[in-house]
């Protein structure tokens, strides 16, 4: 199992650094991206770990708030 500790703000600036660590990993289904220190994202951070978490990267003490805007944002693309 691999965890990626995230911590302080992500914001679209940071993706491309993030993406690359996650293309780097080959199983991709063992992977955690642990959340529990992160304290402010922009709305690209909550697609890309909507996108993760579809794509069965799990996400571990995800803040309420993200986790609301993921799921706000799955409700969204379902009724398009």
């Amino acid at each position: 199992m691999v965890i990626f500790d995230l911590s302080g703000r992500i914001e679209e600036k940071d993706l491309p650094e993030l993406q690359r660590l996650l293309d780097a990993e080959a199983d991709l289904a063992d992977l955690t991206l642990n959340l529990e220190e992160v304290r402010l994202v922009d709305r690209e951070t909550v697609r890309l770990l909507a996108s993760c978490e579809a794509g069965r990267i799990k996400l571990k003490n995800c803040p309420s708030y993200i986790r609301e805007w993921i799921e706000k944002g799955n409700e969204t693309s379902h009724e398009s």
